[in-house]
């Protein structure tokens, strides 16, 4: 049996896991910290501040779901991807998506 090395896909996948998770950390927080504000009720009311609320609602789930899809996917590739592969396999996968 051929021995088996460090799978570069499975390399790849994790430091992208590792680097996304702050920054959808970080960019769910800019959004919650204003949104919060907002709702404190001193910031702004009346009608047009209402429609302002329901828009920005919006765009906080938006942004909320792409980072909680992108991270699920992330994480759901890696668990698809062994971690180790044969020397010929990971010729191949540093071969096909440009990995070092």
């Amino acid at each position: 049996m051929a021995a088996l090395v460090p799978n570069p896909l499975y390399l790849a996948l994790r430091e992208a896991l590792r680097t996304a998770e702050p920054l959808v950390e970080e960019i769910e927080k800019a959004v919650e910290g204003p949104y919060l504000f907002f709702h404190n009720g001193t910031v702004w009311t009346g009608p047009a501040a209402r429609r302002f609320d329901a828009e920005f609602a919006q765009h906080r789930s938006r942004v909320r779901g792409s980072g909680d899809r992108i991270l699920s996917d992330l994480r759901q590739a890696l668990a698809r991807t062994p971690p180790e592969v044969t020397e010929e396999e990971a010729r191949s996968i540093r071969n096909r998506y440009d990995l070092p």
